[in-house]
Parts: structure tokens; sequence; C-alpha cells
């Protein structure tokens, strides 16, 4: 087994995910780049990095789950930390929605949830260590309209961390989420001016957090808090306390 630990981050292209691939790198860790559609950006931040892999999937589909786990078992010998970064946001009131679109959403939670089933059986249990970090956000606890299943899915994403931290009790393997509140991405970048001024009025600290700020919690998560495991860790500026 090679010396030098490896992480991957889901949806490691862009956004949060970049900066999470940033900040581990920098600690020392060899990352894994998952993408699904950002490849140019993908090559970027690998090129960036140095020293790292690409795993390409749509992880709502269970067939290119399983070809992810044998790309990764061809790239490495070792996974010690799990990032479950990637999402989708179907963002449309209930009455509009269509089935097929909340199922769209639902998708990719069964994907983080495989994605981890796969990860700890092939790599940490063997080796009786590791760290799943999984990205949830503040809306899963706040709610908010035009975004219902969106809210469903982040919230089940903490209740997964509670849960499978009990299921992995003695096992040396932490698991832990990282919640966000509005951090500056693509994804905000598309809100209309006056629902930013409405958010960024309810933020004590007066600001859109950043993505270094949500993938400074994630390195120490990969790296230290050893007696922290469970935890839901808000990054929001003061927006939600939990």
């Amino acid at each position: 087994m090679s010396d030098k630990k490896v992480a991957v981050v889901t949806g490691g292209a862009t956004g949060i995910g970049a900066a999470c691939v940033r900040e581990l790198a920098g600690k020392g860790f060899r990352v894994g780049i998952h993408y699904r559609s950002s490849a140019a950006a993908a090559e970027a931040l690998l090129a960036e990095i140095g020293d790292g892999f690409l795993l390409k999937a749509d992880l709502a589909e269970i067939a290119q789950v399983e070809a992810l786990v044998e790309q990764l078992k061809g790239a490495t010998d070792r996974l010690d930390c799990l990032v479950n970064n990637a999402g989708v946001s179907i963002d449309l009131d209930m009455q509009r929605m269509r089935i097929e679109q909340f199922d769209a959403q639902r998708s990719a939670l069964r994907g983080v949830w495989l994605l981890t089933k796969r990860v700890l059986r092939q790599y940490m249990l063997r080796k009786g260590e590791g760290r799943i970090i999984n990205i949830s956000s503040v809306v899963g606890h706040t709610g908010n309209g035009g975004q219902i299943p969106y809210t469903m899915e982040k919230a089940a994403l903490d209740a997964f961390t509670k849960s499978l931290c009990q299921e992995l009790a003695g096992r040396n393997i932490l698991v832990n989420s990282v919640a966000p509140g509005f951090i500056g991405t693509e994804m905000t970048a598309r809100l209309p001016e006056e629902v930013k001024a409405g958010i960024l009025g309810r933020v004590p600290l007066g600001r859109m957090g950043k993505p270094e700020e949500v993938a400074e919690v994630v390195g120490f998560l990969a790296t230290a808090g050893s007696y922290l495991t469970g935890s839901v860790i808000h990054v929001n500026g003061g927006l939600y306390g939990g």
C-alpha cells in the first residue's frame, strides 16, 4: 500500500468541490476528482494540483457508480477520505414539478448511498479507518420554497451521516456532514438580485461565503477532529445555528 493518503471528491471539478480538491491536495492527499460533465474543468484542476486522478460518472446511474468503483480500483490501492459533494438542484414549486423531476433529484441521493457502501467495503472497513464527509446544506434545516426535493435530499444526507456513524461504531471510521449556507458559486450566481439581497439581509456576516471557507472545514474533518463523528457542522455566516 502506498504511503500517501488518498481522497476522492465527488463533483470535484467546480465550485465547493474544486475548493475541497485544492484544500486536500494542499494537506498532502493524492486526490481523485470525480465529475459528470465538466471534463475541461476537471482536467485543468488535475493539472493544477499535480498529483491526482480523474473519475467520470453520473452518480444517478447505478451502472456508472459501479463502473466508477472499478476505475477507483485501478487508480489507487487505498482511500482514506470520501467527500460526497456531488448533487443536483431541480428548482420548481411543488405544483409545477413533475414526478420525473422529483425522481431525478432523488436519484442523486441513491448514488451517494451506493458509492459510500462500495468504498467502505473495498477500502475503509478492510483498513480499519477512514473519513466520510457529506456536503449537505443549510436548506435541509431551514427549508426553502421552490426547492422541496432538494431540501429533502440535503436533510436526508444529514440523517445518513448520523445513522451511518452509528452503524460504524467501533470501526474507526468517522462520518460527518458539512452544511454550507449561501456560498458564492455558479449556482448562487444565477439567483435574482432581489433574492440575493433578501438572503444577505439574514446573514449576520453580511456576505456570501466562499467555497474555500467550506473547504477549510472539510480539510479539518479529513485530517483532525478525531473525536468528531455523526455531527453536522454549519458554515453559513450565522444564518442558522443548528
